[in-house]
């Protein structure tokens, strides 16, 4: 051999890492009484390790007894096997991978909707009896072949609410060809991708060192399900492929004419055999590339934590007062509830789920007790700085909720970072009440950064022009005559109303707000109020808009003399006084005289002494000019005659 690659992937995952520590710790706490239920890994060289140290292999519930520790394999147990466990007085450790825990989670709330979990994997793998275990009717299916004949032998299955998950060690391979077929064959298909991402990781990183390579090392527990398909996709690849178990299974002969050899090794097989055998392959050989990397990453596992450190985690326990964090590092880690957010009403389980990987802050290390203390909103605020300062430089816009009224303006909080906003970019007219912006949430362009001295200057203003710049392009681009627009009143003149239609105001004027007489516009609207609108004219080139509300389609004249003929009585609302007599309105946009001699039946000096506006009073119709659309009426036609003066006997 000339040259050794080492898969950087190779040996422990995290949940497997986690599972071994777990039954470590256990064995030297509880000497005596330390038990696990099956064995931890597949892998016998650790299951005997912790044999030596004194923790025995149930292989059931019903052998442990009261005081018993009983640690829950990474591959997870069925749901009644606590209950058994509480039942003869053992206490549970559940050493249950996160990622096998997230996907029962989803088998069970698929079951309770209704719906039919289907997973892709192998029905005898411990993992897969496990989840089974927490649902009445799981359906386990190697592969497409056996997705086939379980879809033809089922009622309705194009139709039955379906949801797909995977073993969480299944081959890439074998779940994409299989969800191909259930996305062509099903019609109700929920589908959750629950192969664990370090193990689609690990097969991917093999097949392309097995691709390069004269001959491929695989080193595992034959009976592991993850070292059998690593071994699968290297014999894919590479047409000389050695599954070992230890360094003592390696032949050397058989390697010896090979120049470059490849090695990995399987999610359960820890660091010690992987090196063994990695030595063994190295002797009298030049250095193997990837070593470095590989004694990076075991120094990485075994390394201690400082304060101040940034470090990642994934979430192993949520707690009423903290979470628990697995570091992958001989410290346990927890996050207080106070250094998991700043809002004191969100529970721990909408800011992080069991199974997250987190970044965190090391506040505290106790190497006596052997654990540290995190923050993760520390981390949090300081991204969020950092993320701050980016969109000023950029010139993004963000958005926050605003929580009060300052002095000159108002204080909007973005990611839990107060941005002051002076009442000149609050985007509200000058002298209008800041408090009615309070509550609301706001879009803002940070203007200004300081975070020495933690301030924060942003505009709403600004956005709001861009978004009405933009709006108003829109509107230039594609206005014609008698489109219509539903628009808001921004003022009101006495000759008219400006009506913004996106961006753009257009002015509607009173002659062309309704059909009826009025003085002023605010007898129909008023400044807010949104009104339908249509485009009368325009000129580009002066920016100007005619817009109109009035149903122009409907002419007045034939409305009234479709309704009306001479000598019908009609109500009539006064519009107007003149010296001459009153005009008053007949129906919307038809105006009729009523002659100052046909208002009493009696002489009057002038209308207003019998008659005001707005009033509405009954007339007859007495003339109709139609060539020049007059109109006249009467109150006095109406009016019973005075009675004539009675003479006495004497003639007197």
């Amino acid at each position: 051999m000339e040259k050794i690659v080492l898969a950087k992937s190779a040996g422990f995952c995290y949940g497997v890492a986690r599972a071994v520590k777990l039954a470590e710790d256990l064995a030297e706490r509880y000497p005596g009484s330390a038990r696990m239920l099956g064995p931890v890994i597949h892998n016998r060289h650790v299951v005997e390790e912790l044999a030596r140290r004194g923790m025995a292999v149930l292989s059931s519930p019903e052998e442990a007894g009261p005081g018993d520790r009983v640690l829950l394999r990474a591959h997870g147990e069925a749901a009644g096997v606590g209950e058994v466990l509480r039942a003869r007085g053992a206490e549970l450790v559940d050493a249950t991978c996160p990622r096998v825990a997230l996907l029962r989670d989803v088998v069970r709330q698929a079951e309770a909707e209704g719906r039919q979990p289907v997973m892709v994997g192998q029905a005898d793998h411990p993992e897969v009896r496990g989840i089974a275990g927490w649902c009445r009717r799981l359906v386990v299916l190697s592969g497409p072949e056996e997705a086939r004949a379980w879809l033809a032998s089922a009622e309705n299955p194009r139709e039955t609410p379906l949801t797909l998950v995977s073993q969480t060690t299944m081959l890439e391979e074998i779940w994409e060809i299989t969800l191909k077929f259930f996305k062509k064959e099903c019609t109700n298909l929920k589908i959750f991708d629950t192969i664990c991402r370090a193990t689609h990781n690990r097969q991917s990183e093999a097949a392309e060192i097995a691709a390069e390579v004269d001959a491929m090392v695989v080193v595992g527990d034959p009976k592991s399900a993850n070292t059998k398909h690593l071994t699968e996709i290297c014999r894919t690849y590479c047409s000389h492929v050695f599954q070992i178990e230890n360094a003592d299974e390696l032949s050397l002969e058989e390697l010896s004419d090979c120049r470059v050899v490849g090695l990995t090794a399987g999610a359960s097989t820890p660091a010690s055999i992987i090196k063994e055998v990695y030595k063994t392959m190295s002797e009298e050989k030049i250095l193997g590339e990837g070593m470095e990397n590989f004694a990076e990453m075991f120094e990485q596992y075994t390394n201690t934590l400082n304060t101040g450190d940034k470090v990642t985690g994934v979430v192993t326990a949520i707690t009423p007062t903290e979470v628990h964090v697995d570091l992958g590092c001989k410290q346990a880690g927890y996050i207080p509830l106070d250094q998991l957010t700043d809002d004191p009403t969100v529970k721990p389980e909408d800011v992080v789920k069991i199974g997250d990987e987190v970044e965190l802050f090391v506040i505290r290390v106790n190497d006596v007790e052997g654990y540290a203390t995190l923050s993760k909103k520390r981390l949090d605020a300081v991204k969020v700085w950092e993320n701050i300062e980016e969109a000023c430089s950029n010139k993004e816009v963000m958005e926050g909720i605003v929580t009060e009224e300052n002095k000159g303006g108002v204080v909007v909080s973005v990611k839990g970072v107060r941005v002051f906003v002076p009442a000149s970019q609050s985007g509200l007219p000058r002298d209008a009440a800041m408090s009615q912006l309070v509550k609301q949430r706001v879009s803002l362009r940070v203007t200004e950064v300081n975070r020495a001295r933690r301030r924060v200057v942003g505009s709403i203003k600004a956005v709001q022009q861009e978004a009405r710049a933009a709006a108003a392009a829109e509107v230039w681009a594609n206005i014609e005559v008698g489109k219509r627009y539903t628009g808001t009143v921004k003022s009101m003149t006495s000759y008219g109303v400006f009506v913004d239609i996106g961006g753009v105001d257009g002015m509607v004027h009173i002659s062309d707000l309704s059909w009826s007489r009025i003085k002023h516009p605010r007898e129909l609207v008023a400044v807010g109020d949104t009104l339908d609108v249509y485009v009368i004219s325009y000129d580009p080139e002066k920016r100007k808009i005619s817009l109109g509300v009035k149903d122009r389609s409907t002419d007045p004249w034939q409305v009234f003399m479709d309704t009306y003929k001479v000598g019908d009585v009609a109500s009539v609302r006064v519009v107007k006084l003149m010296t001459f007599g009153a005009f008053a309105e007949v129906v919307p946009g038809v105006d009729g005289l009523i002659h100052i001699s046909q208002i009493a039946d009696r002489r009057i000096e002038k209308p207003e002494d019998v008659l005001a506006e707005n009033q509405t009073v009954e007339a007859k119709i007495t003339a109709v000019d139609e060539e020049k659309k007059k109109i006249s009426l009467s109150i006095r036609a109406l009016l019973a005659p005075s009675p004539a003066p009675v003479e006495d006997e004497d003639g007197e």
